[in-house]
């Protein structure tokens, strides 16, 4: 038997197949075009999520028994706003989760309804990447667009609906909107009633590993497949990374390092922290968790290796990090997207601080690296405040291959950091909840029990632990006195 885990990035769809008992056979990438119409605008065509998705398929199966695929689920990047009129055509190119525009949107909901209201409403407060606040922007800025929409669904409930003509989405992705009352699991009528939109125009929710569907005859003849794949409907893409690292239990906790950066923490009951710098959503398990965004992880150590040093040689630039001494003066803050936690400001900037004239390329790539990881511990710091007991983390994402910047966050939290067997982080979390809503296992924890095993363990250097937490003390301090 074998199960597809499709995950739709901010940068391109990965598919991915493992066999039941959870080994990858394949996976397969695909990019897509981002665009940015205007400073703070960031947008993309669900269209060309499913050219690729479709693409990504063909290629995926090409050399397997194809009638041997079972069950096939969806992680999305989320918050990202598609909306079709009543005959399913888009309406507008797609406003993404790293997309700012929604300030006023914010700001009158924070401010003018009120925080503590909108956190009762929904557990969290409005950031300009949700959703709702997109969809007051579109009430407000684009009139025509707003009385066309007949349906509003999430970037991986796009795909949900393509594969299944199901429209459906799940708790776990959902929670990201600011219009689902989170710890109740259904939509909330005071926020809907607040945007402006009809609950009919919304999806019918489930939990993330069950079965919505099969997929469509047509596809299943275009594709090869077996008519009864089910489809399952996935979920955002930091829970499903959590599935996909095996973080599954309360007080599990991981650190996914994609484009943005995510500390991601599990737990069995539903928890606000008081001053809602952290998202309380549910979970891919069918329980809750809390969560901090630094927007700029990956994208920073990217934007620094191949915008400004125009280069691809990132192994070069990492050794030369390695070199670089870690009681240097310079730090560097990740703000080149804004900043989500703990600031919540779309208009923080990113800098570096402490150059001088001995500073070298090496010294300002290691404060990026540490930047991000100074970045990652304010959210680390608000989970200990909570009382939320972590000795340990998983790592997953596309900056988990480099194992310095593994070792800086073990020291820079003073924990574990954990490999596991997988690297795919949300793709193959897709493909463990396609297996369960199979039938193949009972929970998502018994499979992540069966499929996800530690590889190797990267242990805090003591020696770096005190020196990382006064470089900590001075990286905090910087953004309230330039702010």
């Amino acid at each position: 038997m074998y199960y597809i885990g499709i995950d739709i990035g901010t940068s391109s769809v990965k598919t991915i197949l493992i066999d039941e008992k959870g080994n990858t056979i394949k996976s397969v990438s695909r990019e897509y075009p981002i665009y940015y119409p205007q400073p703070l605008f960031a947008e993309q065509n669900p269209d060309d999520w499913w050219r690729e998705t479709k693409s990504s398929l063909i290629e995926l199966v090409a050399d397997i028994d194809r009638k041997k695929i079972r069950a096939m689920s969806m992680s999305g990047q989320m918050h990202g706003l598609v909306v079709l009129d009543k005959d399913d055509n888009i309406i507008r190119r797609a406003i993404l989760w790293n997309d700012g525009r929604t300030e006023e949107e914010c700001k009158y909901l924070n401010e003018d309804v009120g925080r503590d209201k909108i956190s009762s409403y929904t557990g969290n407060i409005a950031l300009t990447g949700f959703t709702g606040p997109k969809l007051i922007w579109m009430k407000k800025h684009e009139v025509e667009n707003f009385n066309k929409i007949a349906k509003i669904m999430l970037p991986k409930d796009y795909l949900a609906y393509k594969l299944s003509g199901v429209f459906a989405s799940d708790y776990s992705d959902s929670s990201g909107t600011l219009y689902l009352d989170v710890e109740n699991k259904k939509w909330s009528e005071e926020m809907l009633e607040l945007i402006g939109i009809d609950k009919e125009k919304l999806p019918k929710l489930y939990n993330s590993y069950d079965p919505i569907g099969y997929i469509r005859p047509e596809l299943a003849e275009e594709l090869d497949l077996a008519r009864d794949v089910k489809i399952v409907i996935g979920g955002g893409d930091q829970a499903v990374a959590a599935v996909g690292g095996g973080i599954v239990g309360d007080g599990a906790c991981s650190i996914s390092l994609g484009t943005s950066g995510v500390v991601f923490a599990n737990t069995d009951e539903f928890r606000v922290d008081n001053e809602n710098r952290l998202h309380s959503f549910c979970n891919a398990n069918g329980k809750f968790h809390l969560m901090g965004v630094t927007l700029a992880a990956a994208a920073s150590l990217k934007w620094w290796v191949e915008d400004i040093g125009f280069s691809k040689d990132y192994d070069l630039m990492i050794n030369e990090a390695e070199e670089a001494s870690i009681d240097s003066e310079l730090y560097f803050l990740p703000y080149l997207m804004g900043e989500r936690t703990p600031h919540n400001d779309p208009f923080a900037k990113s800098l570096f601080m402490g150059m001088n004239m001995t500073t070298k390329r090496g010294d300002m790539t290691r404060a990026v690296l540490e930047g991000v990881a100074f970045s990652l511990r304010d959210t680390f710091e608000i989970m200990k405040d909570m009382n939320i007991k972590i000795s340990e983390i998983t790592i997953n994402g596309g900056g988990a291959r480099n194992e310095f910047w593994c070792q800086i966050i073990a020291d820079v939290l003073n924990v574990k950091v954990n490999k596991v067997n997988s690297n795919d982080g949300p793709a193959y979390g897709a493909a463990i909840l396609a297996a369960v809503g199979d039938g193949l296992f009972s929970t998502v924890d018994e499979a992540c029990a069966s499929f996800v095993k530690t590889t190797k363990a990267i242990s805090p250097n003591k020696d770096n632990i005190d020196r990382y937490n006064q470089k900590y003390q001075a990286y905090k301090a910087i953004y309230p006195k330039i702010k």
